[in-house]
């Protein structure tokens, strides 16, 4: 009894807007009271979004490579250097999946990739003005912290100067992917060759320093302490409040399904629920936080809507790393739309910064979704009548 008293204490204080202790946010992260978790968390959420609308974004996630020279334990997409599956995309592939993009309404693409061990920063330049010279007006977030660290190693340059050239040829702003657990001990466990916990802070302190936003991550799940869950969100809380530079944050649970850590039992939807909301109420100079719903799927997507989160993350026109772990979650801009509008929320679209879409846009958007969504049902259809078709003579 006096336990619960003092989570509610705990609770009331960080709804008021009062900072938790990483003492305080592991009492919390240790508590199964998940309604109650999930209350305070939509009380900070509604205190720092009173208005009537939920968010979401339309890109795509583009990975140019899956050549990869870490190796990580929970990751099923990349591929070692001189493997027969790796790829590097051609010009004109990259161009007709932006072009995609763009006839659906978005805005920007993310572009992330494996850690190329030939790849000097000239090929990422290139690859960076190849895009804005065709498509001025496309922001481009892209090379996660883990792969600008490795571009100043293959290079041979400091950490600055490879991000004063990446932004001169075209890259907008830089995704959080990589961050799995801000912990050494765990970043060893599960990874080689592969940026740590510094070296990720520093990659995005510097791009802070030189004017730019990021988004910040967290993979958890896997084996990692509930202790060391909460150090993640400390180190990224410390990093906001000296460089203000990230914008939003996302957390998602690890999918264990075609990795070297398919022994591993998932975590369920209690975990990312619990995880999330005590996010919301550590992480308090963070405006912004992203439902999972691609890991999740859409009902316990919706239900985070309720537990922290303000933004229902992307479309994902396209995704391949998650789903080569076997987690396949695919919905439509209805869907998404849908969820928001049930939870009574007005559903607008948005940008990296977290800007609202012109009206006109958005509903342009929405019925190129619903033209896509329907072709493809046609097709669908027309595959699945076809054997049956082929026996009429």
């Amino acid at each position: 009894m006096v336990a619960l008293q003092n989570h509610r204490i705990l609770l009331d204080r960080a709804v008021a807007g009062e900072r938790l202790t990483p003492d305080e946010g592991l009492r919390l992260l240790e508590s199964n009271d998940l309604a109650a978790l999930g209350r305070a968390a939509d009380e900070v959420t509604r205190r720092l979004h009173p208005e009537n609308w939920r968010t979401y974004n339309i890109d795509r996630n583009i990975n140019y490579s899956n050549v990869c020279a870490a190796v990580c334990d929970f990751c099923a997409f990349y591929r070692p250097p001189k493997s027969p599956e790796g790829y590097v995309l051609e010009r004109e592939e990259l161009y007709q999946k932006i072009d995609e993009t763009l006839s659906l309404g978005g805005e920007q693409v993310l572009l992330q990739g494996g850690l190329h061990p030939e790849f000097k920063l000239e090929w990422y330049e290139s690859l960076l003005r190849d895009i804005k010279a065709r498509y001025p007006q496309l922001r481009i977030h892209a090379f996660s912290p883990p792969e600008i660290h490795h571009f100043t190693k293959v290079s041979k340059l400091p950490m600055r100067t490879v991000l004063e050239r990446l932004r001169a040829a075209g890259l907008g702003s830089l995704p959080g992917g990589g961050g799995e657990i801000l912990v050494d001990r765990v970043r060893r466990a599960i990874t080689r060759g592969k940026a740590l916990t510094e070296d990720w802070l520093n990659v995005n302190r510097v791009w802070h320093e030189l004017g730019g936003r990021s988004t910040a991550t967290m993979m958890f799940g896997h084996v990692e302490t509930l202790a060391e869950r909460i150090e993640h969100l400390d180190r990224l809380r410390q990093l906001q409040d000296e460089t203000g530079g990230f914008t939003a944050f996302i957390g998602w649970t690890f999918q264990p399904e075609h990795t070297e850590m398919a022994d591993i039992r998932p975590a369920g939807a209690f975990d990312y629920l619990k995880t999330l909301a005590v996010s919301r109420l550590y992480l308090d100079n963070f405006t912004n936080l992203q439902s999972s719903w691609v890991t999740q799927g859409l009902k316990i997507g919706q239900l985070a809507i309720l537990y922290g989160a303000n933004d229902m993350g992307s479309l994902m026109i396209e995704e391949n790393v998650v789903s080569e772990a076997g987690t396949v979650h695919h919905l439509t801009l209805d869907d998404i739309r849908g969820a928001i509008e049930e939870l009574g929320f007005l559903p607008r679209q948005r940008n990296v910064h977290y800007e609202l879409m012109d009206p006109e846009r958005e509903r342009w958007a929405v019925e190129a979704a619903r033209a896509r969504y329907e072709g493809i049902r046609t097709a669908q259809l027309q595959r699945s009548r076809r054997p049956t078709q082929d026996l009429v003579p």
